[in-house]
């Protein structure tokens, strides 16, 4: 996948070295050439979105293109960074894909209602997730008319 979308990064917001390793692989198998920024738990995912923490160098008006969210994070869950996304004028219209493990309606319910775009339940198998990924990028990176800026 080329052109303007290459310029933007994709946030994957995930605690789990094997579903990172996973996202990352897919991504790369499917020639999405975006950055990668991996957050490890919701609070480095807001710094990096708000330029805190160790982010406070990064231009904040730089947007990732996507942010791939896992819901079951370490200090700050999920849902909260999703929160939090929404309520702050410079980030609540950016694209936000909940990539979870979980079955829980209430989570898939509070997700929607927090304003996710999307919510997708993480295949266990390889390529049913590396084809969810490539759907994912080709939508989000390539189809999908962001906001303007």
């Amino acid at each position: 996948m080329s052109g303007e979308g290459n310029h933007r990064v994709i946030l994957l917001v995930e605690d789990n070295p094997d579903d990172e390793a996973l996202a990352i692989r897919a991504l790369k198998r499917n020639h999405i050439g975006n950055e990668i920024i991996v957050a490890h738990d919701g609070v480095e995912a807001l710094d990096y979105l708000f330029a805190t923490g160790q982010y406070t160098a990064r231009d904040v008006s730089l947007k990732p293109a996507v942010v791939l969210l896992d819901l079951k994070l370490p200090r700050i869950d999920g849902l909260e960074v999703l929160r939090r996304i929404r309520e702050n004028e410079c980030t609540r219209l950016l694209p936000v894909v909940v990539l979870t493990t979980s079955n829980e309606e209430q989570d898939l319910l509070n997700s929607y209602s927090l304003g996710c775009n999307s919510y997708i339940r993480k295949p266990v198998d390889f390529l049913q997730f590396s084809e969810a990924i490539r759907q994912l990028g080709m939508y989000w990176l390539l189809m999908n008319e962001p906001p303007p800026t």
